[in-house]
């Protein structure tokens, strides 16, 4: 990925600016980040960034500092434009990983933390709109439970998403318990453990299953 967004910066004459796709702790990112080209004039700039952002299988990229483009040749996407690429970009994060908890418990296991660093930067050009966090359980064990652990569990996601730069008046966090099963399955099957991730008004995301075993 990073030889076609270095060449795509090259194509937009934005040579010198430096394209990584690794995150603070060393860990690989789909979301581009850039930094040089300071000589460049700022046209030159926006249009390598936009250019790195529009490579396939690229989420975006931004400056370090914390710019994110979202940018075409004719100015800024529509607000909900950008709302639509935070959606498809979590949803490519969360297509074959799932952010887990210990059993029975809002406790983050330990491997999600690389998937949960995703999610955030996926969800960092929707910076000052409202994003829902729900949580999802199976109607196994009693009801009360069930919705408590729900939203004990989607709180644990909003403050570690709050840990990691998304600011905390932008986060709503639920807990549905089994109220929702996924079309299709009783609300008895364990795979309606889940946390779903949308920004208000837009259609929710793809679940993305807990796979913890026995209740809740």
């Amino acid at each position: 990925m990073t030889l076609q967004a270095e060449r795509a910066r090259d194509a937009a004459g934005g040579k010198g600016i430096a394209v990584g796709f690794t995150l603070g702790n060393g860990w690989l990112t789909r979301h581009a980040s850039l930094s040089g080209g300071e000589t460049l004039p700022d046209e030159v700039r926006a249009r390598a960034a936009t250019a790195i952002a529009a490579v396939p299988g690229v989420g975006g990229a931004s400056w370090r500092g914390g710019r994110h483009t979202r940018t075409g040749e004719q100015g800024e996407l529509p607000v909900a434009s950008v709302a639509m690429h935070c959606q498809l970009d979590v949803e490519a994060v969360l297509d074959a990983r799932s952010i887990r908890f210990a059993e029975a418990s809002d406790q983050i296991d330990a491997a999600s933390e690389e998937v949960l660093d995703e999610v955030a930067a996926a969800l960092r050009p929707c910076l000052g709109g409202i994003i829902a966090v729900t949580g999802h359980t199976d109607s196994n064990g009693d009801a009360t439970a069930n919705r408590a652990l729900s939203r004990a569990r989607a709180d644990a996601v909003r403050w570690a998403l709050i840990g990691r730069g998304i600011p905390a008046d932008g986060l709503r966090a639920e807990g549905l318990g089994s109220d929702r099963p996924l079309d299709g399955l009783t609300r008895e099957d364990p795979a309606n453990r889940r946390i779903e991730f949308s920004v208000i008004e837009k259609a929710p995301l793809a679940p993305t299953p807990i796979d913890t075993p026995g209740p809740g």
